[in-house]
């Protein structure tokens, strides 16, 4: 699926993405033209998803990060549906993930401090329909973030 010259274009890439083509070649050992068509067709083949800003939210005064762990009431046929629905509309709510298993659902959840979590998690969080069970997991550390590929 990629060659060697892919590879290195990307492990570069991922350890400064902000070179400029001309300096992304140079580290890759390949010429400018060859770098932006790689690249190029790296995005087309949705391999390259895009550039984003990192924001760090604690910079910004958002203190508190908890992992919501939920099971939803599956008896219901449009359940998850409505649940995301709801999730997807509050701004504190960064990451969605679903899973198999006994837990469906994990939301990654920031605040400002806990007064604010315990006024979103009342007012947001807990009215979201369909929820069977709800528990809360205070994150403590990040040990690891790095979305790096061993490419």
């Amino acid at each position: 699926m990629l060659d060697d010259t892919d590879r290195r274009i990307l492990r570069h890439f991922q350890a400064d993405p902000e070179l400029g083509t001309a300096e992304l070649a140079e580290r890759a050992g390949v010429t400018q033209a060859t770098c932006w068509r790689r690249l190029e067709r790296l995005a087309a083949r949705g391999i390259l998803k895009g550039q984003q800003a990192v924001i760090d939210w604690q910079a910004l005064g958002y203190a508190v990060e908890v992992s919501l762990r939920i099971t939803l009431d599956k008896t219901v046929t449009r359940a998850f549906d409505d649940f995301l629905a709801g999730a997807r509309e509050i701004p504190e709510v960064l990451e969605i993930q679903t899973f198999l298993g006994r837990v469906d659902l994990r939301l990654s959840v920031i605040a400002r401090d806990m007064p604010h979590y315990q006024q979103l998690y009342r007012s947001r969080i807990l009215t979201l329909p369909h929820i069977a069970d709800i528990e809360a997991l205070m994150h403590v550390a990040r040990i690891k973030s790095d979305e790096v590929l061993p490419v």
